[in-house]
């Protein structure tokens, strides 16, 4: 397949390219452009803005480590539902294969963090520093006063935003509006400063150097790529001999002009020129830069585009674009776990019961003959609304709880650990352990949990 092929070759080359000991990427306007801003506009007004939202009196998205329960929008999970994390995370990952397969890096150019936060270190750079130009000669020029200002600047915002972003994720496991009067405690401070501070040197010191040589994403995205696959290309057909002369004559523009502007906005420092290469991240900064030298010089666009090997070599590629194997396969597994998943979640109980024996007494004999078995019912109110529970017990003939009819009432969301004595009649409960089952009923909406035990007979 010619795409993996040229991945391999590009990978395997002896020869070293020179790059630049710290990238600065001119600045690029286009519609390309224009969804990056919007995506990171969008994620980080997500990230930050979640952990302030209310619902029902409590904070909408919080995973609460301490207590192992997780509240998101209403929804409670505790430990035994950790089947449907597992759930969202194969979710994600055969959802990031069939988009790689179809669109290629699309989620690295425009979704990834490292991505969303690295842009947003290069803005804070240009407000202080200046443009491409003026950063390059900044970081050339011998320091002095100006040089340490502006550097200064440049690193104490950034300093504040990754500080802002480790408060912000430590909100997540933390009360956000506890955290917001710096009311937290040791792990709580610990947490937030380890969060800030790969948050700065991830995208603010190390930058591109993440995506060349730290993410293993780019090393393996050509297993999920093949002709078909929607890529960013340079076509070469159109774009060859390259040159400046072509801007200078008198006949209409067709190819490259060679003005190097692909590569000063490319944020890892690529020439799409030379070919498919694992440093891509998908970005279409090179799109939109082409597209404005093409207008300039009133040619058509789409010299550098996005595209498929199999359409660059005029081949037709839309009748199977959907249909090949690996993105049928990636979609029905995808469907099949959304599908269960969503079953799951529809006829999940709204309420979970564990039952604990007692171990100090395993059995006992009252003053009127009768069996005790001492048991700790664990009630978890999954819902928004307070809930009252009926109790019972089954599995013996006469078997019962000391307290007939027992009634529980458990708050919204919340746990309650209730202490039962279960009494049988010795004739129905030789020596040894016998199954029995508690009988769980919510009075609200008639939903009924058995859960099994067993009682210790004499």
């Amino acid at each position: 397949m010619a795409i993996l092929h040229s991945l391999v070759a590009a990978m395997s080359k002896p020869e070293i390219k020179p790059v630049p000991i710290k990238i600065h990427p001119r600045l690029t306007r286009g519609r390309f452009n224009n969804a990056r801003v919007a995506m990171v506009l969008l994620t980080q007004l997500i990230f930050l803005g979640l952990p302030w939202l209310q619902w029902n009196g409590r904070q909408a998205v919080h995973f609460n480590l301490a207590e192992h329960h997780f509240l998101i929008f209403g929804l409670s999970l505790w430990p035994q539902d950790f089947i449907y994390l597992a759930a969202l995370l194969v979710v994600s990952a055969l959802g990031l294969f069939l988009w790689t397969a179809l669109a290629g890096r699309l989620w690295c150019g425009y979704s990834c963090p490292q991505t969303v936060y690295t842009q947003i270190m290069i803005w804070i750079e240009r407000l202080t520093q200046g443009d491409h130009n003026a950063r390059r000669k900044l970081e050339a020029a011998p320091w002095s006063a100006d040089k340490l200002v502006k550097k200064g600047a440049a690193q104490l915002l950034m300093g504040a935003f990754s500080l802002w972003t480790g408060l912000t994720f430590v909100g997540y496991f933390t009360p956000m509006r506890e955290l917001a009067t710096l009311d937290m405690g040791p792990w709580d401070a610990f947490w937030t400063l380890f969060y800030a501070g790969f948050t700065w040197l991830l995208a603010g010191a190390l930058r591109e150097k993440v995506c060349l040589h730290m993410c293993p994403y780019a090393r393996f995205q050509g297993a999920m790529f093949d002709d078909h696959t929607l890529i960013i290309s340079y076509d070469e057909t159109r774009g060859e001999p390259r040159g400046k002369a072509q801007a200078k004559s008198a006949d209409p523009v067709k190819g490259c002009v060679d003005c190097g502007i692909c590569v000063q906005v490319c944020p890892t420092g690529i020439d799409i020129r030379a070919g498919l290469q694992y440093e891509c991240i998908g970005c279409a900064a090179c799109i939109d830069a082409c597209d404005q030298v093409m207008d300039k010089l009133q040619s058509p666009r789409g010299l550098i585009r996005y595209t498929s090997a199999r359409a660059l070599q005029d081949k037709p590629a839309a009748a199977r674009s959907l249909h090949r194997p690996r993105v049928a396969v990636y979609s029905c597994l995808l469907a099949g776990i959304v599908a269960l998943s969503v079953t799951g979640m529809a006829l999940k109980k709204p309420f979970k019961v564990d039952v604990l024996r007692d171990r100090a007494s395993l059995v006992e004999q009252g003053e009127d003959g009768l069996l005790q078995n001492r048991y700790n019912l664990r009630l978890i109110n999954t819902t928004e609304q307070p809930q009252r529970y009926a109790l019972a017990v089954e599995g013996l003939p006469g078997i019962r709880l000391e307290h007939a009819g027992q009634v529980v009432t458990v708050r919204p969301a919340q746990t309650e650990t209730v202490a039962v004595r279960v009494l049988a009649e010795s004739e129905h409960a030789p020596r040894g352990a016998h199954p029995i089952r508690f009988v769980v009923r919510s009075l609200s909406d008639d939903a009924i949990v058995r859960e099994k035990s067993s009682f210790i007979g004499e």
